[in-house]
């Protein structure tokens, strides 16, 4: 068989700050995990995968599902630390590090193992078979789009990685093996966020974006089209750069033991913590651990205050707290003048060999992962922005006082959501139950691993079905969701806005409403009807912060087709709900109520009553926010609200979103 070359890690051009990150990794796989955010096509599964060839191969004792490194023995499974301790002298073979990537579909049984059912139908015994948190270790689990992933499964890999080890209760195994992985996350912010809890769990994040630079998009180009083209060749060209950064990798961590970490140094990484006020002490941790990499890297004994502020731009920004809408990011201002204080305090101004050190790590990091010269030597200065522009302060009021009170869901989590348990279809697998009723999702897993046991004493002689299932065997599938709200806006985007200040009124109501739904992290939707037709700005997604950009940047003019505006909406959220998640949709309706547009013949206003109607008898929850005005006395926002069975709220009440809630 051929072999099948990845594109080399020392190929990709750009995104420095991502590759450091990755390398920091391979110093230190005990670092906590990285979690790489950016738009698609940034190389950041490329870089992952990549990775893999640059890291030695491992050594393991042969026939060890888990990959046991004979020399740890405190990361031993229980098998192979039997034979290490009966002083017998196990085979071991080297192999490559393995790379295991995680679908998104994955079950709970797939990533943590599970009865091995083979075993347990021939012999009647019970045996653990590994997942994909075995196979992983002492290698990378890769997660891609991690923010798709079901939050108890981020929960478990994070426990694993943190632990090095996977602990497995269930259907009569217990079980617990060695876990030592390198975890790698991706994903693309537009497409929903993990939680803030979640978020903190990762040592590090980076941001990637796409590269503007036209030379460097050039050289992108040139490159793998070469690689796609002769594979094999590109690889051997590449080979004398592969070949340096393993050898610097091996340095790193050959001298990581020997780093040492000043008391001015720890003091700094405590003061920055406090300062940003981070919660906890995962982010003090990180930042120790990343510093200390860092300077091995650059070939130093001693971290300095360069390496504490290179280690916070990547520590910090995912933990510090943020408004509502707020970009990620630090302020740099503040960071500098934390470091030259302490700095100051010592009496020795800056560091001058950690900060020759950030430079140095950096530049090192670009010149010796292939950067082509003139475009992007070195890494620069690419941490996100901290410009006033780029933050949004808090828009208006919670929804507390203006959403209809059946909107509200009681015995909800802290984020908003009400966990619930169901036997339907809906739902992320959380467990199995003894069906009690004749109609119920059948776990077919679950019903095997529980009958297994007993196929010794239940085969029959002669002709027979393999396999013997009883009725008590049968488990249920118990799926836990999320009873969420689906909040789909539908904006008039029409001139009669843009007159006076409805439209500025408009976006502020919306922009208030959203604030709730950011909090409560529901789904968002944005319809938006101008001229003579409607527009999906916003299909149904869970980032709230797409839909706070589209909102605010609306244009408005033209004529008012508010029939097709409701349309719309209408068939989005037929659409959403066809799916498997349980959702609670609410239709909030932003608009002066003034209709000039038709639909197949009817026209503006019986159409749009007769949409609200429609709406209407899906039982939908509704809110009407009425750009109008009271001076006009038209009432054609309350005429909707009627219509639509809404709550009918006035524009002028809610704050702009530039002002703070009290």
């Amino acid at each position: 068989m051929s072999r099948r070359f990845v594109y080399p890690f020392t190929a990709i051009v750009g995104q420095e700050r991502m590759r450091l990150a990755l390398l920091l990794h391979a110093v230190n796989p005990r670092l906590g995990g990285v979690l790489i955010r950016g738009e698609k096509g940034t190389a950041k599964s490329t870089a992952v995968r990549a990775l893999a060839d640059l890291l030695p191969t491992t050594h393991a004792i042969d026939g060890c599902p888990f990959g046991c490194d004979p020399a740890l023995s405190s990361e031993l499974c229980e098998s192979c630390a039997d034979l290490v301790e009966s002083g017998q002298d196990p085979p071991t073979v080297d192999r490559p590090v393995p790379v295991v990537e995680l679908p998104i579909g994955a079950t709970e049984d797939r990533v943590l193992g599970s009865l091995d059912l083979e075993h347990a139908i021939q012999s009647g015994s019970r045996r653990f078979e590994p997942g994909l948190l075995a196979r992983a270790n002492h290698g990378i689990l890769y997660v891609d789009e991690v923010n798709l992933l079901g939050d108890h499964l981020v929960d478990v890999l994070l426990d694993a990685a943190a632990l090095g080890w996977n602990y497995v209760e269930r259907e009569g195994v217990s079980f617990a093996h060695p876990a030592s992985f390198m975890l790698i996350g991706t994903m693309n912010p537009e497409e929903g966020d993990l939680r803030p809890q979640l978020l903190d769990r990762f040592a590090l994040t980076v941001e990637v974006s796409g590269l503007s630079d036209p030379s460097e998009r050039a050289e992108v180009v040139r490159r793998r089209i070469a690689f796609e083209s002769d594979s094999a060749g590109f690889a051997e060209k590449q080979k004398p750069l592969e070949q340096d950064e393993r050898d610097r990798l091996a340095r790193a961590r050959t001298l990581m033991p020997a780093v040492v970490v000043p008391e001015s140094a720890l003091e700094l990484i405590v003061r920055i913590c406090t300062a940003f006020e981070v919660d906890g002490l995962r982010c003090d941790l990180a930042m120790y651990r990343t510093a200390t990499a860092l300077a091995a890297y650059a070939g130093r004994t001693t971290v300095g205050s360069a390496d504490v502020r290179l280690a916070a731009e990547m520590a910090l920004p995912h933990r510090r707290r943020r408004q509502p809408f707020e970009q990620t990011g630090l302020d740099e201002q503040r960071l500098d003048e934390i470091i030259n204080s302490a700095d100051c305090e010592h009496g020795s101004g800056r560091d001058k060999r950690g900060s020759g050190a950030q430079g140095g790590a950096e530049k090192d990091a670009g010149n010796a992962l292939g950067t082509p010269a003139g475009a992007g030597a070195g890494l620069p200065a690419t941490r996100a922005s901290g410009r006033p522009e780029d933050k949004v302060a808090e828009p208006g009021p919670a929804l507390a006082a203006t959403l209809p009170r059946s909107h509200a869901r009681r015995g909800a989590t802290a984020d908003g959501r009400r966990p619930t348990l169901s036997r339907g279809l809906g739902g992320a697998p959380d467990g199995t139950l003894n069906p009690s009723s004749k109609q119920f999702e059948l776990a077919l897993a679950a019903t095997l691993r529980a009958a297994a046991p007993y196929q010794p004493s239940r085969r029959l002689t002669g002709a027979g079905p393999a396999v013997r299932i009883l009725p008590d065997d049968f488990r249920g599938r118990m799926r836990r969701g999320r009873s969420g709200a689906l909040v789909v806006f539908v904006v008039d985007a029409s001139g009669s806005m843009g007159a006076g200040e409805r439209m500025r009124y408009a976006k502020a109501a919306s922009l208030g409403l959203l604030y709730d739904a950011y909090r409560k992290r529901d789904r968002v939707g944005v319809v938006a009807f101008r001229g003579d037709r409607a527009e999906l700005l916003v299909p149904p997604t869970n980032s709230v912060e797409l839909a706070e950009r589209r909102l605010r940047f609306l244009p408005s003019g033209g004529r008012t087709p508010l029939a097709l505006g409701l349309e719309l909406a209408r068939k989005t959220i037929d659409r959403a709900l066809g799916g498997a998640r349980p959702l609670s949709p609410m239709l909030v309706l932003v608009s002066d109520g003034k209709a000039n547009v038709g639909l197949a013949g009817v026209g503006p206003w019986p159409a749009a009553l007769h949409e609200a109607g429609l709406i209407r008898e899906r039982g939908w929850t509704s809110l009407v926010v009425d750009a109008e005005g009271s001076r006009s006395g038209a009432g054609l926002g309350r005429a909707l609200a009627s219509a639509l069975g809404a709550e009918l709220l006035s524009s002028a009440s809610i704050r702009p979103a530039q002002e703070k809630p009290s």
